[in-house]
């Protein structure tokens, strides 16, 4: 109920949206600048030629592939009120298999690229304190940067697992004032040199990327690009606000920040020829337009602001590994829900893998000019896949003209920002663009291992219930045996076939015989709506053998008791199947028995002993197993840990592979015996 009073716009939903969404591209402002004054060189090569059309290529970049392409666009192709490259692709996978592809080297090139975000957003607030004459040791000693930034990420990081909804309660009224100070101190500057308002003409934007005082060419985009890295961000938290307290608060966010870069334009354009600046090569026009007395605070203001895009960034990689997880793209992982909010989510395995990543970063490049080079290289490689995806939701919406005119045209754009970010891979690009490729690599050993494995067991080891449905029957009334357990539940993938896995029939019936009073069969369906939560049963015609479909959003929790507990009330409600009353139990009358889970964990024995499987299948099949078993296992998963679960180790191969070269060199032949005669 309260997430959707969010969803809807409001006051507080639009307060919210600003401390949620806005982190990563709001804290922009901060370097942007700063790398385009790197490319020149110095602050004197920054003439204003250089300086309009650097300030015009923002704008338009902010124009088109924010507010355009995102906002207008992206964000009306919702999964059921969910954003996100992988919820996208969950609407359109039915239409093509090499989508598959797409969506997961743009997810594996968000997830690489946002290790870069909290390292590049906290050094660049921080190092505003080297220009502070009372401080200059910061300057002095290189180490003191990277060991404050240190300190804040870690202090940031370990505060996780403890919940931040607390804090997050004030992200909203910091980044309103935070916007709030960015464009007013902008428009003083802008009334100081008010040329820069040339910038808004496009013109500038395509003569500074061809005129003779921009030495990088078309280079010069890679670091444009830095401006608009937030704005898959936007798409991707479109589920915690709505569309609608985006909408809303995107033109004030847009206006302070386009404020705010034409203020340092005009900075420049005052200072560039100035005797204290004109040799300056490490000048961040961010803190150098405001005022003296001013810069401690905006220092300040400036580490909250990014650390609050820390925070997005890092809930928002929660996110996105959560949504992986549920498609199938990535093991399983250990989540825990610290607080009461729906959709506050926490992974130590990725938290603190983030945090190595992010804190090694700080100690490679030392300062944010260098992270500068190496950052928005990989995101240009989400926002080009995310322009594939989005025209083929519009083609699915019958907008075909649309459809080709998107991806030519955004596909185009973006193609060239990729091409200019290139650059970066010499000096720092090759990190994250590695990184990538291991995510990339992971996510396709695991769908496709799994793919090939499901082949292999499909083609040797299914077999229907119905066969086995009377053996069932009478194992579950042979007063013989001893009751294994009142409700035996096997999480198995049941076909419409009601066909199974030939282990876990050979586990009830063969192992050790089980006798159950009811035998459950549960398959777990992730389905494309993110919360989805429904169940179907079939009993096969009788009282003791169930049949349960479930199925669950790929953002809704698969912990098995959750739900199983409640289906059984449902069912003896029903009269489906029997009461089970207990004699004993401190709860008196108890309906519902005891409850034994049987878990079968596939193991590889050999792969070369099936001589027919390729080299592909046997490398995607391993890899699948080699990482299955250093992941949390599947009774973690289904939040069995505090039940009474039994796991079973079974091989993928139950009927082993024969060799037609074997030859049988002993044969013997069976003698007749004789009869013997006597003469007479």
């Amino acid at each position: 109920m309260r997430k959707q009073r969010i969803q809807e716009r409001s006051l507080i939903g639009m307060l919210i949206t600003l401390g949620v969404v806005y982190g990563d591209i709001g804290t922009s402002p901060l370097y942007v600048m700063n790398a385009l004054i790197n490319d020149a060189g110095q602050l004197k090569n920054a003439t204003p030629d250089y300086v309009i059309g650097s300030v015009s290529l923002i704008f338009w970049t902010l124009m088109l592939i924010t507010t355009v392409k995102y906002v207008l666009i992206a964000l009306r192709a919702d999964n059921h009120h969910e954003g996100g490259i992988f919820a996208l692709y969950a609407l359109v996978r039915h239409r093509a298999k090499w989508l598959i592809f797409v969506a997961l080297i743009g997810g594996a090139a968000l997830l690489a690229d946002g290790t870069l975000t909290p390292a590049v957003t906290v050094t660049s607030a921080v190092e505003g304190l080297k220009g502070l004459p009372n401080l200059s040791a910061f300057s002095l000693h290189p180490w003191l940067v990277p060991l404050t930034v240190t300190g804040i990420l870690l202090v940031l990081f370990m505060i996780q697992g403890f919940g931040t909804a607390v804090v997050g309660r004030s992200f909203g009224p910091m980044m309103l004032i935070w916007f709030t100070v960015i464009g007013f101190f902008g428009l003083i500057n802008i009334s100081q040199a008010p040329m820069i308002l040339k910038a808004f003409s496009p013109l500038y934007a395509i003569e500074v990327l061809f005129s003779p005082a921009n030495k990088m060419g078309l280079f010069i985009l890679g670091s444009v690009f830095l401006a608009t890295t937030g704005a898959e961000a936007l798409y991707s938290d479109m589920g915690h606000v709505g569309k609608a307290n985006i909408d809303a608060t995107w033109p004030f966010v847009y206006t302070t920040l386009i404020l705010n870069y034409l203020g340092q334009g005009a900075w420049m354009l005052n200072h560039y020829q100035a005797a204290a600046w004109r040799n300056a090569t490490d000048v961040n026009p961010f803190y150098a337009m405001v005022p003296a007395g001013g810069q401690i605070a905006m220092i300040v203001l400036a580490t909250i602001a990014a650390i609050i895009a820390s925070q997005a960034l890092i809930t928002g990689s929660y996110t996105l590994v959560d949504e992986a997880v549920g498609l199938k793209f990535l093991p399983r992982m250990i989540i825990k829900h610290p607080s009461n909010v729906r959709s506050q989510i926490y992974i130590g395995a990725i938290n603190w893998l983030l945090c190595l990543v992010t804190l090694g970063i700080v100690w490679l490049f030392q300062t944010s000019a260098h992270m500068e080079a190496a950052y928005g290289l990989a995101i240009t490689l989400t926002m080009l896949m995310t322009t594939i995806l989005l025209s083929q939701w519009i083609h699915m919406k019958g907008h075909r003209a649309l459809s080709l005119t998107l991806l030519c045209g955004f596909g185009a754009l973006e193609t060239v920002f990729l091409a200019a970010s290139l650059r970066k891979f010499v000096h720092g690009g090759y990190l994250t663009l590695g990184l990538t490729l291991v995510i990339f690599l992971i996510m396709v050993v695991w769908f496709f291992g799994n793919r090939r494995r499901l082949r292999y067991n499909q083609a040797n080891e299914q077999i229907s219930l119905l066969d086995y449905r009377n053996q069932l029957i009478a194992l579950s009334h042979d007063d013989h045996l001893p009751l294994f357990a009142t409700n035996l539940v096997y999480l198995a993938k049941v076909d419409h076939q009601h066909r199974v896995k030939r282990s876990i029939l050979y586990s009830i019936l063969d192992k050790r015989p089980k006798r159950a009073k009811v035998y459950w069969f549960i398959t777990i369906n992730e389905t494309n709506r993110p919360y989805d939560c429904s169940y179907s049963v079939d009993m096969l015609g009788t009282r003791n053998i169930v049949e349960v479909q479930l199925n669950l959003g790929f953002r809704k929790s698969q912990h098995i008791n959750l739900y199983l507990r409640q289906i059984v009330t449902n069912l003896i409600a029903d009269h489906s199947i029997d009461p089970q009353y207990s004699r004993y139990g401190i709860t008196q009358p108890r309906q519902v028995g005891d409850f034994k889970f049987v878990v079968q964990n596939q193991q590889i024995m050999d792969l070369a002993s099936n001589p027919t499987m390729s080299q592909f299948d046997r490398l995607m099949i391993g890899g699948r197993v080699l990482l299955q078993n250093i992941t949390p296992s599947p009774a973690i998963w289904y939040g069995l840990a505090f039940s009474d679960v039994l796991e079973e180790t079974i091989p993928l191969f139950t009927k082993p592979a024969t060799d037609a070269t074997l030859l049988n060199l002993t044969v013997r032949h069976a003698r007749t015996p004789q009869k013997h005669s006597t003469k007479s």
